[in-house]
């Protein structure tokens, strides 16, 4: 059997590029415990005084969100956002059609941007290209964004909210490509109402960025042909387009679920690709980012969630889509972190989907405490350490077959520098199940760096999960398996291990 390995070379001129903070976004929809019992339960010990709870203000903050995407999903396609504004008591109960649920609208649109300046996020907004057009959008839009002195601006200063919200980035619909959204429409149907709701939405305010939709995932039997139609159509008036993604392990075999953030790469350079390829077609100058807004390891809860839909419709913010991750769960989101990472050139926004209690890192229970899941740990880590300069790896790694995949890395790796800080972080997961792999890492274009700390998410079994009460998927600390030498660093990551490797320049340095 040949040994297992993996290298990578580190300089700081082998740049992919500056990391947009916002991919590491994330996603709350008006579906399940996301918004009621989620983020706001006002009869909740930590409530404040607009109802919204402190303790998952508190996680959301630490893990450092910079933009949200609100409110939906699919349930944006039926939504309509005058019901979401005004007097609380004179709002009125709708039925969601896209989750078969009741919305009170309790919390809408004035107060989501509440809730965004206290968590310290942006808010990104959609609009609904399903039931509605055109004239909805720019009236919420006028209603968001311009300071007074119309209509929609003046109604909002009448509900109490003085200043505009300046919402700068918007998305145009959600998956319209699916046959499960409400007002599903073809590759031209939609590319021909997204380009003129883009380019009325620009008279409004024209430094808003828009958001195309894209492919739903790689699976839709038009992918990617509606995206080549839709940029066709909308490629001069739009900013980015979004992919969405979600992988589970349906067959329980782990080697090849860990294999799945390789299809999210591929997917990625499809439509980079398909991108391109409209760009030369119509001579253009723009060169079209990607918005990965949503994405995610979702498969636990699909049967509860659906039977719930079928038999128990409408209900208030029913139990939906509660996933219980565990490790491997984790170790997948890792990886699907640093794919983005060495994309970042040109994805840059994306949306784990989603943040509280629907396919969340984050869990609460309804008159009890909030929780942190498996995958809260890879989030917060690339958040809080994976902002400054993606490099390039130069990365070599032995490799392994799994049911679906060839040519899988056993370590997949990636590593940002934050020039500012004279911090390196490299960002590595060790996809073996059998066996540790030591990592050498060629620091020497970085000279002065040694080694800071080495957090590791670990565990003996794959399907450990964390609860309220009990945390057992824990970061830990695993200096002593460093040695850095001659600019070499040389690390061993346990098999099945996410590793965040931190390096920092000693003071006084050259």
């Amino acid at each position: 059997m040949a040994k297992k390995f993996a290298r990578i070379t580190l300089d700081p001129d082998f740049q992919i590029s500056a990391v947009d903070n916002r991919i590491y976004g994330s996603f709350i929809e008006h579906l399940g415990r996301a918004v009621y019992t989620g983020i706001y339960q006002p009869e909740h010990p930590s409530a404040d005084e607009e109802g919204f709870r402190r303790d998952v203000l508190d996680l959301v903050r630490e893990i450092g969100v910079p933009i949200v995407r609100y409110p939906g999903g699919n349930f944006v396609s039926n939504f309509y956002w005058e019901d979401s504004v005004g007097p609380v008591a004179e709002r009125p109960r709708r039925l969601e059609l896209a989750w078969r649920s009741t919305e009170p609208n309790l919390v809408g649109v004035n107060e989501f941007a509440s809730w965004c300046k206290k968590a310290g996020s942006e808010m990104m907004m959609a609009v609904n290209l399903g039931t509605r057009g055109i004239e909805a959008a720019c009236n919420l839009l006028e209603y968001c964004n311009h300071p007074s002195g119309s209509k929609y601006s003046d109604l909002r200063i009448s509900h109490g909210v003085k200043n505009p919200h300046n919402i700068k980035v918007w998305c145009l619909g959600n998956e319209m490509d699916g046959p499960w959204q409400t007002g599903h429409k073809t590759a031209w149907e939609y590319g021909r109402l997204a380009d003129e709701t883009a380019k009325a939405m620009r008279q409004i305010d024209p430094e808003i960025q828009l958001v195309v939709c894209g492919s739903s995932n790689t699976g839709m039997a038009t992918y990617p042909q509606w995206e080549a139609t839709v940029l066709e159509e909308a490629y001069d008036h739009v900013d980015y387009i979004s992919l969405h993604t979600y992988y589970g392990n349906r067959f329980n075999d782990t080697a090849n679920f860990l294999a799945q953030s390789d299809d999210m790469d591929r997917f990625i350079k499809t439509i980079i690709s398909t991108c391109d390829f409209v760009k030369a077609k119509k001579r253009a100058k723009k060169e079209m980012m990607l918005s990965f807004d949503e994405w995610n390891v979702w498969f636990h809860s699909n049967s509860q969630s659906d039977d719930t839909m079928q038999n128990r419709p409408w209900a208030v913010a029913p139990s939906l889509l509660e996933d219980r991750y565990n490790f491997e769960d984790a170790l997948l989101v890792g990886l699907m972190l640093i794919t983005l990472l060495k994309h970042s050139d040109r994805v840059r926004m994306a949306c784990l989907a989603q943040l509280v209690n629907v396919i969340a890192p984050i869990m609460t229970e309804k008159d009890g405490p909030a929780w942190k899941q498996t995958i809260f740990y890879p989030y917060l880590h690339a958040s809080k350490y994976g902002r400054g300069i993606a490099l390039h790896t130069a990365q070599r790694s032995s490799r392994h077959d799994t049911m679906d995949f060839t040519g899988v890395t056993d370590v997949e790796s990636t590593a940002v520098w934050n020039q500012e800080q004279e911090e390196l972080t490299i960002f590595a997961v060790n996809r073996d199940l059998e066996e540790d792999i030591v990592l050498e890492s060629d620091v020497k274009g970085f000279p002065g760096y040694r080694l800071a700390e080495h957090l590791v998410l670990e565990h003996d079994d794959v399907k450990a999960e964390n609860g309220p009460e009990r945390q057992v998927v824990l970061p830990q600390n695993a200096e002593s398996r460093n040695e850095l030498s001659g600019g070499l660093l040389k690390t061993r990551l346990a098999k099945a291990s996410w590793n965040v490797i931190r390096l920092k320049k000693e003071k006084g340095t050259l």
